[in-house]
C-alpha cells in the first residue's frame, strides 16, 4: 500500500450496517509511501495509522476522475 500527502484512505466497516471512515492522509511516516499514515478525519480528530487489508487508498488522481 502506497499513498500521498491529499489521498484518503478509506476504512471499509466490518460488521454490516457499520459505515466505512474516510480519513485524509496528512503525513505519510513511512519510506516511499508506505505506512504508518498520520490521517484526519471530518470531525477534525487526527491519529496515526498503519492501514490493514480493510482499508483503501483513493489517490487524488482517482477522486478528481470519479467526480467529472
Amino acid at each position: 500500500m502506497r499513498a500521498s500527502v491529499g489521498d484518503q484512505l478509506v476504512q471499509h466497516g466490518r460488521v454490516v450496517g457499520q459505515h466505512d471512515q474516510i480519513s485524509v492522509v496528512v503525513e505519510v511516516m513511512g519510506t516511499e509511501g508506505t505506512p504508518p499514515y498520520r490521517v484526519r478525519f471530518p470531525d477534525g480528530h487526527e491519529a496515526v495509522m498503519s492501514p490493514g487489508p480493510d482499508c483503501q487508498v483513493r489517490h487524488r488522481e482517482q477522486e478528481h476522475q470519479t467526480q467529472q
